[in-house]
C-alpha cells in the first residue's frame, strides 16, 4: 500500500490528529523540521511540523510538551488538593478500619478529633507531589505516544494504537512516580499518624530523621504497582472512550462540535476511565498506605494484616467516587488548558481504515 501524503511522514502518525489539523498541515507545507531519519531505516527526509489550530504552538515542539506538562500541573495538582478530605478518610479507613468503619463515621471521627481544618491535613505535600507527577505524567505521555508511533510507522501506529497508548502511559508513569514518591510518603504519614506533624514543613524533616532519605522512596515499588496500571487504564480507556463517544453517541464529527461539547466529552470519558482505574489499582493503593504508615513494614506484613480480600475491597467504594470524580475533572481541566493555549482536545479522531 502506498502511504498517503500525510501518513508517509514518520513524524505525523495520522491517528493522533483530527482531520481538521491534517488539513491545516496541507496548507502549511512551508513549516518544516530539520532532516531526520526514518524509523524504518529509510533515507533522510524532511518532515513537516504540524501547527496547533491557532498557529501559536507547533505540535510536538518543545513548547508543545511544555504546554502539556503545564496542563498536567494544573489538572493533577489542583484536583488532588481539592479531594484531600476524601483522600484523608480513605487512607485512615485503610490503616484503621476498626476506628474508621465507613465514609460517614470516618468524617465524623475526623471532625470530632481534629475539627473542620483537619479535613485538609496534608494538602501541601498533596499539591506539590501531584503537581510534579502531573507534569511528568501528561508531558511524557504525549512524548512517548508520539515516539512509539514513530517507531511503529504509520500503518502499525493505527493498527496497534491501543498498545501505543498503554506503552506511552506506562513509560510516563515510571518517571512521574519518582517525582511523586517523596511527597506521597510524607502525606500519608501526616494524615494517618495523629500528632506526627502539622504538614510538610515539619513532617518532611521528621520523616527523614526517622526513616532516612531512602525512606522517602520505600513505597516506590508499590506506588509503581498502583500508579502504572492506573495510568495505563486512565489513558488507554480515555482515548478509546472518547473515540467511541464521537463515533456512536454524537452524530457530529468532533471538528464540528463546540469546544464546550468537546470538553464535556473529555469529562465524561475521564469519569468512566477513573472508575476503571480505581478498581484496577486499588490493591496497590492499600499497600502504599500501609507501608508509608508503618516503619519497617513489608509487603508481606501488609498482606497478612489486611488480607487478600481486604486489599481489593477495603476503602474501594470511596476510592471509586474519589478517583472517578478526580479523573473526570483532570481530563476536563487538562483539555481546557490545551484549548486555552490553542491546542486541540485529546483524542476522538477515528483513524481512516488501512487499505
Amino acid at each position: 500500500m502506498a502511504p498517503s501524503d500525510q501518513s508517509r511522514h514518520s513524524l505525523v502518525p495520522g491517528f493522533l490528529y483530527s482531520s481538521k489539523t491534517l488539513s491545516h498541515l496541507n496548507n502549511n507545507t512551508n513549516h518544516e523540521l530539520p532532516p531526520s531519519s526514518s524509523p524504518q531505516g529509510g533515507t533522510n527526509t524532511k518532515s513537516p511540523m504540524i501547527l496547533s489550530p491557532k498557529e501559536g504552538i507547533r505540535m510536538f515542539s518543545p513548547a508543545y510538551y511544555a504546554a502539556c506538562s503545564a496542563g498536567g500541573i494544573f489538572s493533577c495538582g489542583l484536583t488532588h488538593m481539592a479531594v484531600t478530605p476524601l483522600d484523608l478518610v480513605k487512607c485512615n479507613m485503610q490503616i484503621d478500619p476498626v476506628k474508621y468503619k465507613n465514609i460517614t463515621s470516618g468524617f465524623g471521627v475526623l471532625l470530632k478529633e481534629q475539627g473542620a481544618k483537619g479535613f485538609f491535613k496534608g494538602w501541601v505535600p498533596t499539591l506539590l507531589g501531584y503537581s510534579a507527577q502531573g507534569a511528568c505524567k501528561f508531558g511524557f505521555y504525549e512524548f512517548f505516544k508520539k515516539y512509539y508511533s514513530d517507531l511503529a510507522g504509520p500503518e502499525n501506529a493505527i493498527k496497534y494504537k491501543t498498545i501505543i497508548y498503554l506503552a506511552g502511559s506506562a513509560s510516563a508513569e515510571v518517571i512521574a512516580d519518582v517525582a511523586l514518591c517523596p511527597m506521597e510518603a510524607v502525606k500519608v504519614r501526616v494524615q494517618t499518624q495523629p500528632g506526627f506533624a502539622r504538614g510538610l514543613s515539619d513532617g518532611l524533616p521528621k520523616f527523614i530523621k526517622a526513616d532516612g532519605v531512602s525512606g522517602l522512596y520505600k513505597g516506590l515499588v508499590p506506588l509503581w504497582g498502583r500508579q502504572i496500571p492506573y495510568t495505563m487504564m486512565k489513558f488507554a480507556s480515555f482515548e478509546t472512550i472518547v473515540e467511541k463517544i464521537y463515533k456512536y453517541a454524537i452524530p457530529t464529527p468532533k471538528e464540528q462540535c463546540s469546544k464546550t461539547m468537546q470538553l464535556g466529552v473529555s469529562f465524561a470519558a475521564g469519569y468512566i476511565a477513573g472508575v476503571l482505574c480505581a478498581i484496577v489499582s486499588h490493591p496497590a493503593d492499600n499497600l502504599v498506605s500501609f507501608l508509608n504508615n508503618a516503619k519497617g513494614a513489608t509487603i508481606g506484613d501488609a498482606v497478612n494484616k489486611i488480607g487478600v480480600v481486604g486489599l481489593f475491597t477495603r476503602g474501594l467504594p470511596l476510592r471509586i467516587v474519589m478517583i472517578g470524580t478526580l479523573t473526570g475533572a483532570q481530563w476536563g481541566l487538562y483539555d481546557s488548558f490545551k484549548v486555552f493555549v490553542g491546542l486541540p482536545t485529546t483524542g476522538g479522531s477515528t483513524p481512516a481504515p488501512v487499505k
